[in-house]
């Protein structure tokens, strides 16, 4: 029995109303020309009541898009230019290497120089804070390569602002600036597809805008800020692709009928796209991960909950099989392409850190002698982060980061003028002035999140809203 022969499907409580698919992330329609023209004829073929058939069954599974187009690009892009301008305004006050900095900017400045993490000469920061920028240690082949844990994706994007203007701190940082303010719009268009409100969607972009923490990485030549923007936009293509599967999916039921699991929707490009995004977050930061496995299972949830919603009685077969074989492709295959892609400096270039240890193994085939090189590397890394057991003054635990229990000194300085002009000698005990930048959530929106997510996993559990769901899995698999 096909969907449009079943009673009233299993459904969202929030799905309902008539459909409107085809809007996608930062663009205006998904249903491409090509799609339109194909269905069309097919509707013509399937005789009378197929378009009325598909109508029904789309409106079952998908709630309308909002019709404000033009303020639908216009609100977030206003929000957006607000946000960017608070994070690029005095983007290079400080003058200095705050926090990490320290590592990253420099790291940066060798892949740029060198395609890879040279080791450093020591007063290197004092070098670079005097205009220097000839801050590497002579050396040669592997003995030049620095020994570094975390992946090139966000270091690349520091250099290619080092490669605008210069190894100073508006080059390490405009990136961060960009890519901060970048997510701010993303937020906006993404919680408009979620909320199906304009007003709502630009409502949390205004409160990322103004959220401490957000502001202070966007103005820090790091990588959290990366790692952040290309998980939001991943699961914002995840999105997308819900209401452009269901779409296709109501089409395929009604034109193309099957068994009981429902038609074959294929490989899907937005589940592609966020195949990449994804991997360029492992490629940020592998904290990612989590974020890999968290995305995997939504997916599989959604394909089935469309199927079910659809009312094909073989729903859980439809989901696991018809559509999630692919998703081994998307979520396994296309994100560690793209994460290996990202070690390109390492892989093309002979001095990298441990980049000739397939050598030393006697392992010199082409490609294999790369690719052993670099999976030992990575053993190294793990290792490296299992066994990592120093204490950091500011570290915390996860349950007290929603309270902000401990909030990161990232920068600070004690002036003995308030113009900042002399800095405090050491023993100064007269007046004196400070400069700080301090990593901190904006408690009016941390503290409130808090019985915000309660309630959000509340209604998921009584209400099975897919929107909570995804919200309460997000912050689980951060």
């Amino acid at each position: 029995m096909t969907a449009t022969e079943a009673g009233p499907p299993a459904m969202d409580p929030e799905d309902s109303g008539t459909a409107d698919a085809g809007r996608d992330l930062v663009g205006a329609d998904t249903t491409s020309t090509r799609s339109i023209g194909a269905v069309v004829p097919a509707i013509a073929g399937a005789g009378a009541g197929a378009a009325e058939r598909i109508a029904t069954l789309r409106a079952r599974l998908m709630s309308p898009m909002p019709d404000d187009r033009l303020w639908g690009w216009l609100g977030p892009l206003l929000v957006t230019a607000f946000a960017a301008f608070l994070r690029f305004y005095r983007l290079a006050t400080p003058h200095a290497l705050i926090f990490d900095e320290t590592y990253y900017a420099k790291d940066a400045w060798s892949i740029l120089q060198h395609g890879v993490e040279w080791n450093l000469v020591k007063n290197a920061n004092d070098l670079i804070l005097a205009g220097h920028d000839n801050i590497f240690q002579a050396c040669s082949g592997t003995g030049c390569g620095e020994y570094v844990v975390q992946p090139p994706v966000g270091k690349l994007l520091i250099a290619a602002g080092e490669w605008l203007y210069g190894l100073n701190p508006l080059g390490w940082r405009v990136a961060s600036a960009f890519f901060g303010s970048l997510a701010i719009l993303i937020m906006c268009r993404v919680a408009r597809r979620l909320t199906r409100s304009t007003l709502l969607g630009c409502v949390a972009g205004l409160l990322l805008a103004l959220d401490g923490l957000e502001f202070v990485l966007s103005r820090t030549g790091i990588l959290d800020i990366f790692l952040m923007f290309f998980v939001l936009a991943a699961f914002g293509c995840l999105v997308v692709d819900r209401d452009v599967s269901r779409a296709r999916l109501a089409s395929a039921i009604v034109l193309q009928p099957g068994d009981d699991a429902g038609p074959r929707l294929g490989i899907r490009k937005w589940r592609v796209a966020a195949g990449v995004l994804i991997g360029l977050a492992c490629a940020s930061k592998q904290d990612a991960v989590w974020y890999l496995l968290a995305f995997a299972g939504l997916a599989i949830a959604w394909d089935i909950g469309a199927r079910r919603a659809a009312g094909l009685r073989d729903y859980i077969r439809g989901g696991l099989v018809r559509d999630g074989k692919w998703l081994p492709v998307t979520f396994g295959v296309i994100p560690l392409v793209t994460y290996i892609l990202t070690w390109s400096g390492w892989l093309v270039t002979s001095t990298g850190y441990d980049r000739n240890y397939a050598q030393t193994k006697g392992v010199t085939t082409p490609v294999i002698s790369a690719l052993y090189s670099l999976f030992e590397y990575h053993k190294e890394m793990l290792q490296f982060g299992v066994g990592l057991s120093s204490r950091h003054p500011y570290m915390s635990q996860p349950w007290g980061w929603t309270v902000i229990s401990r909030p990161v000194a990232f920068y600070y300085q004690c002036y003995t003028t308030p113009a900042a002009s002399h800095v405090c000698p050491a023993g100064y005990t007269g007046s004196e002035w400070s400069s700080e930048v301090l990593a901190i959530g904006n408690p009016a929106i941390w503290w409130a999140a808090i019985p915000a997510m309660l309630f959000c996993l509340g209604w998921w559990l009584t209400r099975r809203d897919w929107r909570a769901g995804a919200a309460v899995l997000g912050v689980a698999a951060g």
